[in-house]
């Protein structure tokens, strides 16, 4: 079937409120019809096909081609079918997202997959701040799903992160895995300052070694049983997470954040 697709006219000047396209909502709508829809951007609002032209008519898997930085909720709620972005995308891409997936082929702005609660998000460039976290003033950020970052992500990585997985395969900014309630961040790369900050619970997996601060207590070195397990749930990735190479059991492990419960724990990958 041929994939609904929308390949952007023009750059408008003002961030552009991608909501509406999802999945879910365009399925019984003619082209015409998806044309006709209105889309918020900035102080005004403008017809969808002023914007783009429509072709396709699968709603369930939806391309949106040349995309940029001011393309914001991009898959927002989304329940259910596929969205694969060619380009950048700007902020909150696959907010709450409850079911399906989404690829972008490019950058992703601030909030990306935040409080998602089911599905995968790939993103295959670098990602600004809060990735996976929650919205300002919110105590829960991402519920459940998946988040692969191919790049870099920036601060904040699963700020309040409350069940899911985010795997980056690049570095992660300061406070990765701030306040984090559970779940689990891996990080490739190397991370900033702050890492683990006030987490309650959860498990943060490194495979370099990070600067901690006083409030984690060195636990000694550990062979654990479930992180094979867990590489092992990573094998239909594309991705390094998904190499038996990168995979390890061996870990030292870190109990904290003493300041708050110190229920969380860092595991880094111990040389063998």
């Amino acid at each position: 079937m041929s994939a609904l697709t929308f390949t952007l006219k023009i750059r408008p000047d003002q961030r552009v409120d991608m909501s509406p396209l999802v999945c879910h909502s365009l399925e019984k709508l003619e082209a015409a019809e998806i044309a006709a829809l209105k889309l918020q951007c900035g102080k005004r609002k403008v017809r969808v096909g002023e914007l783009f032209t429509v072709s396709g008519y699968d709603a369930k898997h939806i391309i949106i081609k040349n995309s940029f930085a001011k393309l914001d909720y991009i898959g927002k709620d989304l329940d259910g079918g596929m969205i694969h972005v060619e380009g950048d995308v700007g902020a909150y891409c696959g907010m709450g997202m409850k079911k399906g997936a989404i690829k972008v082929f490019g950058n992703a702005g601030i909030y990306a997959g935040c409080e998602m609660k089911k599905g995968q998000l790939e993103i295959d460039g670098n990602v600004g701040d809060f990735l996976g976290g929650a919205l300002a003033g919110n105590k829960m950020g991402m519920k459940g799903g998946l988040i692969l970052v191919r790049g870099n992500a920036a601060d904040r990585v699963g700020d309040h992160l409350r069940r899911g997985t985010i795997l980056i395969e690049g570095n992660a900014g300061d406070y990765c895995g701030s306040r984090m309630i559970a779940g689990t961040i891996a990080v490739m790369g190397n991370t900033g300052k702050f890492l683990g900050h006030g987490m309650r619970r959860g498990t943060i997996l490194l495979w370099n070694e990070p600067k901690l601060s006083a409030s984690f207590n060195d636990c000694g070195s550990h062979t654990l049983a479930f992180l094979p397990m867990l590489f092992n749930s990573f094998n239909d990735l594309n991705s390094p997470f998904a190499n038996n190479e990168n995979a390890f059991n061996r870990v030292q492990r870190y109990a904290g954040d003493m300041s708050e419960i110190g229920r969380g724990e860092i595991l880094v990958k111990t040389v063998n």
